[in-house]
């Protein structure tokens, strides 16, 4: 993929300017190659210059700038950047606020990243709310079989288990288990990650057995995908 966005760039910028709205969008798929190829700094460079070209391109609207903030902001999160992140993922949520309004699916994606952010920083009181207003929007926006319910029920369920909510962890975990065993196969990494979520929260309350067998599946999955070990998240 990374070639074809890079010559469509090419051609974006021989034909409309290097500053056009269109540079822009080829600079955030190509982004988003690069993200997914591990090439972070390439990533961010080209995120960046996306986003100069749309907040000085006349014609754009704020909306248009949420995506390439949202994205660089997950970019930074993923690399532990939280100070950078913070920010971008701030604004691209009060952008999709007051666009979309506050029950949009992609109000939620924000709200999820945000919520994240400060569980990545150990603040799980300031993700639990977070988490809890993203996952209900998914619910009511996209139904509750929906793979971003799981995704975020998972999280949800680490969340709770570090503030100390066992029942309400477990419960999480099984809401995400029960979405990804309905559709086998649609996303084995995350199903591996919601199985080690509830591995945890077994642990934690005296069910080592029951753990183990959990772990042993999510094992399993990474083993058939090629990962020997649990990423982090």
């Amino acid at each position: 993929a990374k070639p074809i966005y890079q010559r469509c760039l090419a051609l974006a910028e021989k034909s409309m300017g290097p500053e056009d709205r269109s540079v822009a969008a080829v600079l955030d798929n190509l982004a988003t190659v690069d993200h997914v190829l591990g090439k972070n700094a390439e990533a961010e460079a080209e995120y960046k210059r996306a986003l100069a070209i749309r907040e000085k391109t006349p014609g754009g609207t704020p909306i248009e700038l949420a995506p390439t903030l949202y994205n660089l902001g997950v970019l930074n999160l993923d690399q532990d950047k939280f100070a950078d992140a913070e920010p971008l993922l701030k604004r691209a949520l009060s952008i999709r606020e007051k666009a979309l309004g506050s029950d949009h699916p992609d109000v939620a994606t924000s709200l999820e990243a945000l919520g994240w952010l400060k569980a990545k920083q150990g603040k799980s009181t300031e993700a639990e709310p977070l988490l809890k207003r993203a996952l209900g929007i998914y619910e009511r926006a996209l139904g509750p079989d929906n793979p971003a319910v799981a995704r975020c029920c998972s999280k949800m369920g680490k969340i709770c288990c570090d503030l100390g909510h066992h029942d309400e962890a477990e419960s999480c975990c099984k809401q995400a288990l029960k979405i990804h065993e309905k559709a086998p196969g649609a996303d084995p990494i995350g199903f591996a990650k919601a199985l080690d979520e509830y591995a945890t929260v077994l642990r934690k309350t005296n069910r080592a057995a029951e753990a183990e067998t959990l772990e042993a599946r999510a094992r399993a999955i990474r083993e058939k995908r090629g990962q020997s070990d649990a990423p982090g998240r």
